[in-house]
């Protein structure tokens, strides 16, 4: 349980709107290029004084992890306090909302959220340099979600560069619940688009998104659909809905997206979807601004 008065840290689900993958680099990880915006929904973080170091998870998500030294959140906690030099303690409560291992940043984004808010919490003075090394070494989508907003993310996920923030849209997140292991994934890639693309210019309106997202795609998509032809289910359902304009996979899976004309056409495909899979996660929300 998240207590009233504790300093509290948003999460937001990650999307990548969409992945282009080149060629395995000298350290064993795959070039990528992404356009890389974030939700108005995510799971929650909270921080509350202690002696020691706990942590706890609730949440709808919360079976699916363990509250011990595995978890990212942890990891980012620790790998603050070993860069202060010091051994101040926290209770740290998770409230997971979202599906775990999903291609949407969970578990990056509650790690981000742990170095946002325990920088605070704690009072450290620590640069946006050494933030982004920290979150650098716990994982390649932590970077990112550190930094929010709206990205264009190049190298392994740690190259970043902040564009203007997109047109506000409408959107539907959607996953069947099916685990789709990341390395699996990329094992199974047999086309890639490279990642030659220049940072795209400020989109006027969300029609201009649209057009310029039709001309990518997610190089990873075809590949999780073979190992979980649940993908194809989703994304055959997510067309289907009226006032769809682009539905798509994000990251390594299982989770998709479409995006809508309105928030209302969106509450209505998440209804419809939840309705006819009852099992799925599925929820209506935006592009955050």
């Amino acid at each position: 349980m998240i207590e009233a008065e504790a300093l509290r840290e948003r999460a937001p689900a990650k999307v990548n709107l969409f992945l282009h993958v080149g060629q395995k680099r000298a350290d064993g990880y795959h070039a990528l290029q992404s356009l890389v915006a974030f939700t108005e929904i995510g799971d929650q973080l909270a921080f509350l004084p202690e002696r020691e170091l706990e942590f706890s998870i609730c949440g709808q998500f919360a079976s699916a992890l363990q509250p011990d030294g595995t978890n990212l959140v942890v990891k980012a906690a620790r790998a603050l306090l070993a860069h202060a030099k010091t051994s101040w303690g926290a209770l740290i409560s998770l409230r997971k909302n979202l599906p775990v291992a999903s291609g949407i940043g969970g578990g990056s984004a509650d790690a981000a959220a742990a170095l946002r808010g325990l920088s605070r919490f704690w009072g450290l003075p620590l640069s946006p340099q050494e933030m982004h090394a920290i979150a650098a070494r716990l994982g390649s989508d932590v970077p990112v979600c550190l930094a929010g907003g709206t990205q264009w993310m190049e190298g392994r996920g740690e190259e970043l560069t902040a564009l203007d923030p997109l047109p506000a849209i409408a959107m539907v997140l959607v996953n069947p619940g099916v685990s789709v292991p990341t390395p699996n994934v990329f094992a199974a890639l047999e086309q890639r688009h490279g990642t030659d693309l220049p940072p795209p210019p400020k989109f006027a309106d969300a029609g201009g998104l649209i057009t310029y997202l039709k001309d990518t795609c997610n190089d990873l998509e075809a590949p999780a659909r073979t190992i979980a032809p649940q993908i194809d289910e989703v994304l055959s359902l997510l067309v289907a809905q009226p006032g769809v304009r682009l539905a798509r996979m994000s990251g390594s899976g299982a989770t998709c997206f479409a995006l809508f004309n309105t928030d209302a056409e969106a509450s209505e495909a998440a209804d419809a979807i939840g309705g006819l899979r009852p099992g799925w996660w599925v929820v209506a929300t935006r592009i955050a601004s």
